[in-house]
Parts: structure tokens; C-alpha cells; sequence
């Protein structure tokens, strides 16, 4: 990240006192990332929010009252919203896979160390999307596990009819993202440069009317279950 840009301004929202030390502790000590407010709980940091204006919110999944899916909804329907990076343990992927598809940026486990967050912030506040390794199997595993017929076939006929407004062209871009692809992976399969990928891309966020590539390849999946 160049030096010369503005820290970027992060929001941490959690109940517990000691987690959010921790964080500010970490965070503060990086000259590129500034902790500008805390919040307790979700109504809390929906004011803090509002009034501080973040690039970053680091959200916890659980929280007594408006609980962090509820709290992210709420933020990124707001206009200009910031990212959203959310706090998890291994025993909330449904919250968590429920916050992706409401647009979130990724998600970190609490237990991870310190460099990796700081590492999640700058690549959230950059607006790319960022999954734990060793949460992103277990967030799989809840999009794709049992599900009703009824449930199955409603959010795959709802996600095609979404992928049903796409060229060929931003069709195959969506679904190499769906396999974690980077820009340049996808370039090089489609056999198309970088700056092409970008822009089917954008066009995919507006036709799509998702935020980010975890919202498309989520879509993607739902598709072809």
C-alpha cells in the first residue's frame, strides 16, 4: 500500500472489551491503518459508523441484540458503505455465509494471527475479497451442504435467472471466479488481457447488482447445485 495515502480508517465492532484492545492495539500500530471508533454491539455501531465515516469495519458474527448479519445488511444498503470484514469462530458459518451473501468482503477467524489481519484490512479497504484458508472450507461445506428440495430449487432458479442477463463472455468470467481465480488466472483461461477480465467484472457487479466476487461466485454455485 503507498505510504503517501490517507491511513485507512478502521471501525471495530465487538462485546467483548478485550478483543477490541487487542485489535486497536495491532491496528494502531501500523502507520498505513488507523482505528478511529469501537462499538459494542450492532445499534452501536450502526451510530459510529454513520458519524465517523470508515473505509474498514471489523465485525464480530455474534453479539447480544442486532447481531453482526443484521449489522452488515443494515450498513450496505446505505449509501457509499464501508467494507465489511467479519470476526468469526468455527461455529458460525451459517451467520458468516449469511453476511457474504449480504455482501461482505470476507471474513478472518479470531484466532488468527495478528500480521494475516492486518494483512485482511488493507486487502478489504483495496476491495478484494479476502477468505481465511481455514475457514473457507467450512463456509463451502454450509453453501453447498443439505438443504430442502424446495430451498435448493428456489435459490437455483433465482440464481439463474440472475446469470440469465450475462453475455457468454462475462458468463465464463463469473464462473472462474466462482473457482477463485484471479485477474491474470482468468486472462490467461479466457485468453483475454486483464484490462478486458476488469471490465466484465464491473459489468458483472452492475448487472448482477452484487458488491463484490464472493456475492458472484456464491451466485455461481447456487446456479449449479
Amino acid at each position: 500500500m503507498d505510504s503517501r495515502r490517507n491511513p485507512v480508517r478502521v471501525v471495530i465492532v465487538d462485546d467483548e472489551q478485550l478483543v477490541r484492545m487487542a485489535l486497536r492495539l495491532v491496528i494502531d500500530g501500523e502507520p498505513d491503518l488507523s482505528v478511529v471508533a469501537e462499538a459494542a454491539d450492532g445499534d452501536t455501531a450502526l451510530t459510529v459508523v454513520n458519524e465517523q465515516r470508515p473505509d474498514v469495519v471489523l465485525m464480530d458474527v455474534r453479539m447480544p441484540g442486532r447481531d453482526g448479519l443484521s449489522t452488515t445488511r443494515e450498513l450496505l444498503i446505505r449509501p457509499a458503505p464501508p467494507r465489511v470484514l467479519m470476526l468469526t469462530t468455527f461455529d458460525s458459518d451459517d451467520l458468516v455465509l449469511g453476511a457474504l451473501r449480504a455482501g461482505a468482503l470476507g471474513f478472518v477467524l479470531k484466532d488468527t494471527p495478528p500480521p494475516r489481519i492486518l494483512d485482511a484490512v488493507r486487502t478489504v479497504a483495496d476491495g478484494n475479497p479476502v477468505l481465511s484458508p481455514a475457514a473457507t472450507a467450512r463456509v463451502i461445506a454450509a453453501a453447498t451442504g443439505p438443504r430442502s428440495s424446495h430451498a435448493r430449487d428456489s435459490s437455483r432458479e433465482a440464481a439463474r435467472k440472475q446469470l440469465s442477463t450475462l453475455t457468454e463472455r462475462e458468463l465464463q468470467t463469473a464462473r472462474a471466479i466462482a473457482d477463485g481465480l484471479g485477474n491474470p488466472e482468468i486472462a490467461r483461461r479466457l485468453h483475454i488481457s486483464v484490462a478486458t477480465v476488469k471490465a466484465h467484472t464491473s459489468s458483472l457487479f452492475a448487472k448482477l447488482a452484487v458488491e463484490n466476487r464472493v456475492q458472484i461466485a456464491l451466485l455461481v454455485r447456487d446456479a449449479e447445485e
